[in-house]
């Protein structure tokens, strides 16, 4: 997630039988999730480029716009994966609740936006240390693996199932999003990020 001190300164397929069991949704859900899985693996292919061409004076440069390292700002790109599964299941939780209660969840977590943006920024700091670049290749491709599995057994029905968002804490959080929303979330964040990073600087 876009911690408010980074914003203040402080972007290959799968196999097409793996998803025959979508086969009885309507064919516009059965394209959505196709589309989904698609920009995953495109960004975990972008990611391993990212990661192959790194080298240690890069990793440890200042990223463009952040307080965050390039290797930091690494992590927190596929921290944005990582945080997407336990939020799909609040998110499924929630979404066989009355509406008021995740309207009443995020405006709690609204009004405590600010020690939120600070455990982000930090959070990235220590997780680069925790999973270094040497690891983060493996890592973002099992939670890629993760995600991508989840997203196979899921129904029509289901991803249209969601939640109220506290929209102080992320710039990609809507008022409402649905599950098909939080699956295309990660890879949003993921682009947005790619862009601040500088591991081929040469100033």
């Amino acid at each position: 997630m876009i911690s408010a001190a980074h914003a203040g300164g402080l972007t290959g397929g799968r196999d097409n039988h793996r998803w025959e069991k979508t086969a009885t949704m309507e064919p516009a859900a059965r394209t959505d999730l196709r589309a989904i899985a698609a920009e995953m693996d495109q960004a975990r292919q972008t990611f391993h480029h990212l990661l192959d061409q790194a080298t240690d004076t890069g990793l440890r440069r200042r990223s463009n716009g952040t307080r965050w390292t390039n290797e930091q700002l690494l992590f927190h790109m596929m921290f944005g994966y990582l945080i997407t599964r336990p939020v799909l299941v609040i998110a499924s939780i929630f979404g066989r609740l009355p509406d008021g209660a995740s309207k009443a969840f995020a405006q709690l977590l609204d009004a405590t936006h600010g020690p939120f943006h600070l455990v982000n920024y930090l959070g990235s700091c220590a997780g680069a240390r925790v999973i270094p670049y040497s690891h983060m290749r493996g890592r973002f491709d099992q939670v890629i693996a993760v995600l991508e599995r989840r997203l196979e057994s899921e129904r029509g029905s289901t991803l249209r199932r969601g939640m109220h968002f506290p929209t102080t804490w992320d710039p990609f959080f809507t008022g409402y999003m649905t599950l098909a929303d939080l699956y295309r979330y990660p890879t949003r964040h993921f682009y947005y990020h790619l862009e601040q990073l500088t591991l081929t600087n040469t100033d």
